[in-house]
């Protein structure tokens, strides 16, 4: 029988809520450039990468390589201004006690996100030690839900990718994980997710001997 030995974390909407932050970031740039831009839209860039992103509010509008750069850049920057207002307070309810579970368990875990700005969240909340991996958008592979970031992590954690659990809030990511050969523990509504061997609606109050029995089963 397989035996799950990792656990790999989305960054944002599973360890802190930076989702309002991007809408924010995103809208600035949107008014800067006088694109309508709702946050029904932004849903739509849950999980994706920032190019992505950026055509996802052009909505097939052309720009040229040098100006949608410069626009990523300005976003950037927009996002990168708010984060900086991060603190260990803003780590989402459950993730702290998981994470302590998980070392005393030594299982191992790591990250996995699309965002560049992945290590200065981390130092923001004070958790960095608490992760064996990082893997972000500045290792060069292709952005979920293709199934490469996933399993670098798995590689650089030395583990099969049949022994992990990706743990995540978008649905690109959950056909990431499951693309990867790995569990997949859902965290939102039902309704957003398709492939996902657990759902449940947040980590708060979940130990780590329940999720294991929930995740198992599916094993």
């Amino acid at each position: 029988m397989n035996k799950i030995i990792a656990f790999i974390f989305d960054l944002d909407g599973v360890i802190t809520d930076t989702s309002e932050f991007h809408y924010q970031a995103w809208q600035h740039l949107a008014d800067d450039e006088g694109i309508f831009f709702s946050r029904t839209e932004n849903e739509k860039l849950r999980g994706v990468s920032r190019r992505e992103s950026l055509q996802v509010m052009l909505k097939g509008r052309q720009i040229s390589d040098e100006i949608a750069q410069e626009w990523m850049t300005r976003k950037n920057q927009y996002y990168v201004d708010l984060i900086k207002t991060l603190t260990p307070r803003d780590i989402l309810p459950g993730v702290l006690n998981l994470l302590s579970e998980l070392k005393t368990a030594h299982l191992y875990s790591a990250i996995a996100s699309a965002s560049k700005n992945t290590p200065l969240v981390l130092e923001k909340l004070g958790i960095v030690s608490l992760f064996d991996k990082v893997i972000d958008g500045n290792d060069a592979v292709r952005g979920k839900p293709e199934p490469d970031i996933f399993l670098l992590a798995a590689k650089k954690l030395g583990a099969e990718p049949k022994n992990c659990v990706v743990v995540e809030d978008a649905a690109a990511g959950i056909k990431g994980a499951k693309s990867a050969g790995m569990l997949a523990l859902a965290l939102g509504p039902s309704e957003r997710f398709e492939e996902a061997d657990v759902i449940l609606p947040s980590l708060d109050g979940i130990h780590l001997t329940d999720l294991l029995s929930l995740l198992e089963s599916n094993l």
